[in-house]
């Protein structure tokens, strides 16, 4: 009887042991980001992007192609290309993860021939639970008058069991991009009222990082802006609480319509609703 009363009380504080594992630290996505950035300064874009690509991560040139295929077929990438992460999260299991920040992109010797702008990666964890870059995708703006603010966050302890059935939790993030989507067709902001995380950054060609729903809303209303947009692909991580979109938009602001690709992370808030942390839109341009 005593062995069996150990032998419970074993299985019991090992399950409790296995609900109570430490999370993932956002400091891992932020040390990848700053090693990928370092290989690209020393050995050059071109093979920084080859050494860090996860086997089906994309880029977008302008439509999505595999960052292994576009690198491997072109000459050696001119230029000088540094980035700083300043926002980023990490699922509670360390599987997804995602940074984004300013860059700058020279050309030349002079002030006149850099670029400025802001990148988003995404990042997902190999067999061997490194992690790869899975997207990256990036705008262009004027030269920063003030420097972002930094915001990383640990990701809460999840007493949730790791997602037994990977299409359905696919199809779940999918489906909430999609009538997320379908919403914006209606009002574009009310939509962003029902889906924006108190904590999101959102991204715009020729336009400084703007972080918060009212500034979000804000620039929407003032830019008379209107989108159709249409998912292309997801994901999620295992446990739950991060997950990724992407897909076409057609913006309309102003008098002006422009096609560009979109990025966004959705992060589950306390509600166990889909929220969006992140949303980048990057404009197609034939090359």
């Amino acid at each position: 009887m005593k062995k069996i009363i150990l032998a419970a009380t074993f299985i019991g504080y090992s399950a409790f042991a296995l609900a109570q594992t430490a999370p993932a630290q956002v400091n891992r996505v932020v040390s990848a980001e700053e090693a990928f950035n370092k290989l690209v300064e020393r050995k050059g874009i071109k093979d920084g992007f080859l050494a860090f690509a996860d086997p089906e991560g994309i880029v977008f040139k302008p439509n999505a192609v595999k960052i292994t295929d576009f690198y491997s077929n072109i000459d050696k990438q001119a230029g000088k290309l540094s980035w700083i992460p300043k926002f980023g999260r990490i699922s509670a299991n360390g599987d997804l993860a995602f940074t984004a920040g300013p860059y700058i992109y020279t050309n030349g010797k002079s002030d006149d021939d850099k670029v400025f702008g802001d990148y988003v990666s995404v990042w997902r964890s190999d067999s061997e639970g490194k992690l790869k870059l899975l997207i990256d995708l990036g705008i262009q703006h004027p030269e920063p008058e003030q420097e972002e603010v930094t915001d990383f966050k640990e990701p809460a302890a999840t007493r949730s069991a790791p997602s037994k059935d990977p299409f359905t939790a696919k199809s779940i993030i999918v489906n909430t991009d999609k009538i997320f989507n379908h919403s914006l067709t209606i009002s574009a902001l009310a939509s962003y009222k029902e889906f924006l995380s108190p904590e999101a950054r959102y991204y715009f060609p020729g336009f400084d990082p703007m972080t918060g729903p009212d500034v979000i809303m804000k620039f929407i209303n003032n830019q008379a802006i209107s989108i159709t947009a249409e998912t292309t692909d997801g994901g999620r991580a295992a446990s739950n609480d991060l997950a990724y979109t992407y897909g076409h938009a057609r913006i309309t602001k102003g008098n002006v319509v422009s096609n560009y690709n979109y990025v966004r992370i959705w992060e589950l808030d306390q509600t166990k609703k889909w929220d969006i942390l992140l949303e980048v839109f990057s404009a197609i341009e034939n090359e």
